[in-house]
């Protein structure tokens, strides 16, 4: 005879793993910290406000 296997508990653990392998793929995807956010968005609004500043006025 082979050993009793819970159904139950293997469709749990391949859940588990499914949704593991779905944030990871959200970690990478939309994986940017707060700081990295903010510190892109000051660059963008710095190099804005720089190349403003170099336009002629007509």
């Amino acid at each position: 005879m082979g050993e009793i296997v819970s159904l139950k508990l293997h469709r749990k653990r391949k859940d588990r793993v499914a949704r593991e392998d779905a944030a990871g793929e959200n970690r990478v995807q939309f994986g940017r910290t707060k700081a990295e956010k903010k510190l892109t968005d000051a660059t963008n609004d710095k190099a804005a406000k720089d190349l403003e500043q170099h336009k002629r006025e007509e």
